[in-house]
């Protein structure tokens, strides 16, 4: 249990980083212009701890959900030629992708770092050519559950599954495990797994008539193998930067796809999940029970992704001040102080309450499986 509550905790200590890393780029870009920076905070107010440092104030606050950074004169109102306001259009626009673009720089780092190591991925059952050793890893058990009973835990290594008749099969792919247990309902069966380099059996009945939204064992699997391949150091951080670029990619496309079937009534793709703060960090507190590699390649993802949400046109991201801005340059005059600040804290509001909405509905009930499986 003590193990599960440090891995739940990097794991939440990774996205504050990034979180911190983000607020870095619109500070360090906003210093780079001579824009006065107030204060850098790490979590959110009310502040445990400050320390001013030249003119910005460096704290750490009670809340740990973020970080911020409160650039002088940002919210507008403010004449003075060190403020936010005073700056040319191009230069408060490239403060505001500052802190996409260090998401960015991040998941290069990152990528660059996984190819240096190498990592086992998540592949799915299709026979994919050049696999290297693939293997049906546990990535989820569900609590008071044959599987959970029986000892499986995540990370373990599926290798094979044995019958009352002596039936054996080698498991390959995730499917080898579903059709066993599926021809075998209530009856007791073997399971032969690795953890640690260790072998693990674990004995089960898979249940006839599972709980909604459980198998008949209760476990969560995917089927992972070596499909990024250990570069030399010197290759390492072009490859991250090519991986970033193509991730980028594939996540707009992936977008495209998902709001065109929302907009022509499709609905969601089957399988989406909508996930918070909290639900994130439970996926990748699951993701580092595969490893190092797999862990960071996770957080490389994340930071992708955070970018893309980021710019989106939304009034309270990044993407809602750099509309604004547009349309200051196209009118030629800001948009009203008070009209601005009313759109952004309404928008800001939404997302509050669609933010508690998911982690109620859908993050407390990750949250509470995940450390159960731990008991």
């Amino acid at each position: 249990m003590i193990s599960t509550i440090l891995i739940f905790a990097l794991a939440f200590l990774s996205l504050i980083i990034l979180m911190v890393i983000h607020e870095f780029g619109h500070f360090i870009i906003a210093k780079k212009f001579g824009v006065k920076v107030e204060e850098f905070g790490i979590g959110y107010p009310p502040r445990v701890y400050g320390k001013k440092i030249g003119e910005t104030i460096y704290s750490i606050n009670l809340l740990p959900l973020g970080a911020f950074v409160k650039i002088y004169g940002e919210e507008g109102g403010v004449e003075d030629y060190r403020s936010f306001t005073s700056l040319k259009i191009w230069q408060r626009i490239l403060i505001v992708i500052g802190g996409v673009a260090a998401f960015w720089l991040a998941a290069i780092v990152i990528f660059s770092i996984v190819f240096g190591m190498g990592a086992k991925l998540p592949v799915g059952d299709s026979d994919v050519s050049g696999l290297a050793a693939p293997e049906v890893k546990v990535i989820a058990v569900a609590a008071n559950s044959p599987a959970s009973e029986s000892g499986l835990i995540s990370g373990d290594t599926l290798l094979r599954i044995e019958g009352s008749a002596q039936e054996i099969v080698e498991i390959n792919k995730v499917k080898d495990f579903q059709d066993f247990v599926k021809n075998h309902p209530g009856e007791q069966i073997k399971i032969l797994a690795e953890r640690n380099g260790e072998a693990v059996e674990a004995v089960l009945t898979p249940r006839v008539s599972p709980p909604a939204g459980q198998g008949a064992v209760g476990i969560s699997l995917e089927r992972m193998a070596t499909l990024i391949q250990k570069t030399p150091w010197y290759l390492a951080p072009l490859r991250g930067a090519v991986y970033t670029w193509e991730t980028t990619v594939n996540a707009l496309k992936g977008l495209y796809i998902v709001f065109s079937d929302l907009l022509s009534g499709k609905g969601a793709p089957a399988g989406a999940e909508f996930a918070g703060p909290i639900g994130i960090t439970v996926f990748l507190a699951n993701a580092a029970s595969f490893g190092v590699g797999f862990f960071l390649y996770f957080i490389g993802l994340i930071a992708v992704f955070i970018a893309i949400f980021n710019l989106f046109p939304i009034p309270a991201l990044d993407g809602g001040k750099l509309v604004f801005l547009l349309i200051e340059k196209a009118r030629g005059k800001p948009v009203s102080e008070k009209i601005e600040q009313g759109i952004t804290v309404t928008f800001f509001m939404i997302l509050v309450a669609l933010s508690l909405f998911i982690t109620i509905r859908f993050d407390i009930p990750r949250l509470i499986n995940f450390f159960q499986a731990a008991l």
